[in-house]
C-alpha cells in the first residue's frame, strides 16, 4: 500500500493572465470520461487572472466533480492550457506509477470511493479535500507487475476496438441503406470545406428547384413537403418541471433520446400532468432548439404513458402515405441532417420551429420500398444492439477481473 502522494506531485506553474492573449481552458468530464478542451478565450475575458498552466502527461482533478470520477490526463493537445484552483495538477512520478496504470486505477469503485470520502461540503458543491486525498493509500504493484496487468487489460481493449470498428461500419451501412433504396447520391461541392461531402440542399432547399433532380433519385415520385404527410397542426409540448422520482407517467425530453431513437434510462416524471400532453401510439416528436434540433421519435404504448417536453413539436401522421418507421428512419438520414443544418435558424442557438418542418423535403417511395427499407435497417440495428451489448459484457468483465487484481475483491 502506498499514499496517492508518494507518486503524485503538485504541480503549480503559475500563469499571470494577459488581455490580449488567447488561453485555452479545460474541463474534466465525470464517470471517467476524459480531459477535453472547454473553450478559447482571451485574456480579457477571463475573470480569475491567475490560473496555472497545464502540461501534456500530468495528472489533473475536479474539487468539485472528484466524487464523480472527474480524474484524467492532460493529452498533448491541451499542453499549456490554463485551469483554475478548482483543478489541481500532479506530476506522475513513473519511477513509481505508470501514467496508464493511474488512469486505470482512476476508473474502479475503489479510487472513486476514495474521492468521495474526501469530498465535503453541501450536495451539489462538495469539494475535495487535496492533502486528505494524497493521503489515501492503495496497492501499488512493482512497475514490471503494472505492465503485466496493463498488457492483459489491453487485450480486452483491443476485442472492444474491434467491436466499436464493426458498429461504425454497421452504422455507414444503415445511413447507405436509404441513400442506395432511394437512389440518393453525395455530391461533393467544391466549396465544402475539409473534403465534407455535401448533399446539393442549397440548390433543392424549395420546392420548385426539388423538382429540377439536382438530387438524382430513381423514384420519379417526391412528395414535396412533410406537411403531406401531418393530419392537423403541430402541437409543443408542456412546460413543467421534471423530477427525479418513478411515476406512471414519464417526462420525455429530447436528452432522453438515444441517437437510435430510443429512450434512455433516465426516467424523469413531470410535476403536473396535462392530458392534453399524453403521447399516442406512433406520435412523432422532433426537437426545435438547441444543439439536438432536428432529433427525432416516434413513440410506442411500449415506452409506457408519457407526456413530452416543451422544446419538442408533436406531429400526427398519415399513415396511409407514409410509415412512421420510414419516416423516423430518414430523419436520421444524410439528407434530412443536410436540410436541418440549411434551415436552422442560429440567434443564441439552434432554431426551427413547428411550421418550418413541415417545409422540410422528404423523399418518400411506395410504402412496399418503405417496408423493405425498414425491414433491412431493423436487422442492421439488431446486429449494432448485440455488438454494443458485448462491449458492455467486455468492459465490466475487464474491470472486474482489474478491481480483484488489485484490490482482492
Amino acid at each position: 500500500m502506498a499514499p496517492i502522494g508518494d507518486f503524485l506531485v503538485r504541480s503549480r506553474e503559475v500563469e499571470e493572465i494577459q488581455d490580449e492573449k488567447l488561453y485555452k481552458r479545460v474541463t474534466v468530464r465525470i464517470n471517467n470520461k476524459g480531459v477535453v478542451q472547454r473553450d478559447e478565450e482571451f485574456g480579457k475575458n477571463i475573470g480569475t487572472k491567475r490560473q496555472f498552466v497545464a502540461r501534456a502527461g500530468q495528472f489533473i482533478v475536479s474539487k468539485i466533480d472528484a466524487r464523480n470520477g472527474a480524474f484524467g490526463i492532460i493529452p498533448t493537445d491541451l499542453d499549456g492550457a490554463i485551469v483554475t484552483n478548482d483543478f489541481p495538477l500532479f506530476n506522475v512520478d513513473n519511477r513509481k506509477i505508470l501514467t496508464q496504470f493511474l488512469l486505470l486505477i482512476t476508473t474502479t469503485k475503489h479510487f472513486v470511493k476514495f474521492a468521495q470520502s474526501c469530498s465535503s461540503g453541501t450536495t451539489n458543491r462538495q469539494r475535495m479535500d487535496i492533502d486528505l486525498f494524497l493521503e489515501q493509500k492503495i496497492p501499488l504493484p512493482s512497475i514490471s507487475e503494472q505492465r503485466q496487468i496493463l498488457n492483459e487489460f489491453q487485450n480486452f481493449h483491443h476485442k472492444v476496438e474491434d467491436l466499436s470498428r464493426r458498429i461504425e461500419l454497421l452504422n455507414e451501412e444503415i445511413e447507405n441503406t436509404i441513400l442506395r433504396e432511394l437512389g440518393i447520391i453525395k455530391t461533393e461541392l467544391s466549396t465544402s470545406k475539409k473534403g465534407l461531402q455535401i448533399f446539393q440542399f442549397k440548390n433543392i432547399f424549395r420546392w420548385d428547384v426539388w423538382a429540377n433532380k439536382t438530387a438524382v433519385s430513381k423514384f420519379n415520385r417526391l412528395t414535396s413537403t412533410f406537411k403531406d404527410f401531418v393530419i392537423g397542426k403541430p402541437s409543443y409540448g408542456a412546460n413543467v418541471k421534471g423530477v427525479k422520482i418513478k411515476s406512471d407517467t414519464r417526462y420525455i425530453r429530447i436528452t432522453d433520446v438515444n441517437e437510435n431513437g430510443t429512450l434512455n434510462d433516465d426516467f424523469v416524471s413531470p410535476e403536473v400532468v396535462d392530458s392534453k400532453y399524453l403521447l399516442k401510439e406512433d406520435d412523432f416528436l422532433i426537437a426545435r432548439s438547441g444543439n439536438t434540433v432536428g432529433k427525432t421519435f416516434l413513440y410506442k404504448e411500449k415506452y409506457g404513458r408519457a407526456i413530452y417536453a416543451g422544446y419538442l413539436v408533436k406531429y400526427k401522421i398519415d399513415k396511409s402515405k407514409v410509415r412512421p418507421e420510414y419516416l423516423l428512419e430518414y430523419t436520421k438520414s444524410y439528407p434530412f441532417k443536410q436540410w436541418i443544418a440549411s434551415a436552422q435558424r442560429v440567434a443564441g442557438q439552434p432554431n426551427i420551429n413547428g411550421q418550418e418542418y413541415l417545409n422540410a423535403p422528404v423523399f418518400v417511395p411506395d410504402l412496399k420500398t418503405q417496408d423493405k427499407i425498414v425491414q433491412k435497417i431493423s436487422d442492421l440495428r439488431k446486429h449494432v444492439n448485440k455488438a454494443t451489448a458485448e462491449i458492455e459484457t467486455l468492459k465490466n468483465t475487464a474491470n472486474a477481473m482489474f478491481e480483484k487484481q488489485i484490490f482482492n475483491q
